[in-house]
């Protein structure tokens, strides 16, 4: 046994629908832009850009029904809602034909970002770090196994901030599909199972303020919910 000068962190993990077992997380990767309308909303051309990845620490992960502290340094904090891929076959160079082999199971993610962060970052060409990859940033449900949703393609992808609808959209509408986005990412880095990869916000992105219910639901996945609070100190 590896005799460690410190005490190891815990095994960063996300809830399996129905089930007591979890699913470890490995890393997260993020897609970015990769709806029409959310890169028009961000002042991209969606017809011009290859799909660009980045990433979030595992330890980001919250569960379904946790509250997220309103974040350090940022005025403009807000929700994305997405659909959350779990790899539970990992591979290299994997095949767009043969990339959904490697998919273990679907949830739905909340994207957190601190908005103001990001722009400032991107403006002076640095990366989105500060503004993507915080504590608590990424909000993850249930996981569920391919065998019991199969491969959502399609469907309603819908977040609601304390009953009002902000995004409302379709999962047909991605850019690249879940097999091309395992098939790009896969080209660059080597995916292991745990692996988690959030595939994208569509349009409608906006603020959460201390004391907001923000609701993502996607047809056959259920409803992550999450309540913004105070933070300490």
């Amino acid at each position: 046994m590896t005799d460690y000068a410190i005490s190891c962190p815990p095994q960063p993990s996300v809830a399996i629908a129905d089930s007591d077992q979890r699913f470890p997380v490995r890393r997260i990767f993020c897609v970015g832009r990769n709806y029409a309308a959310h890169a028009r909303e961000m002042g991209r051309d969606p017809d011009r850009e290859p799909p660009f990845f980045f990433t979030k620490p595992a330890d980001a992960v919250v569960d379904d029904n946790q509250v997220v502290p309103y974040p350090p340094e940022t005025s403009n904090f807000h929700f994305e809602g997405e659909l959350v891929v779990a790899i539970g076959k990992g591979g290299r160079d994997i095949a767009k034909s043969n990339a959904l082999s490697h998919v273990w199971g679907y949830a739905i993610g909340n994207d957190l970002t601190r908005r103001d962060l990001q722009l400032v970052a991107r403006e002076m060409g640095r990366p989105w770090d500060w503004g993507k990859a915080f504590d608590r940033s990424a909000v993850c449900g249930p996981v569920h196994p391919v065998a019991s949703v199969g491969h959502p393609s399609a469907g309603a992808i819908q977040t609601m901030v304390n009953a009002e609808v902000k995004q409302d959209a379709d999962l047909s509408e991605l850019i690249w599909s879940v097999p091309e986005v395992i098939s790009i990412l896969s080209g660059s880095v080597e995916l292991r199972p745990g692996d988690l990869i959030y595939s994208g916000t569509p349009a409608g992105v906006g603020r959460l303020e201390v004391g907001d219910i923000c609701k993502v639901s996607i047809a056959g996945l259920g409803v992550l919910t999450t309540t913004i609070v105070m933070a300490d100190g």
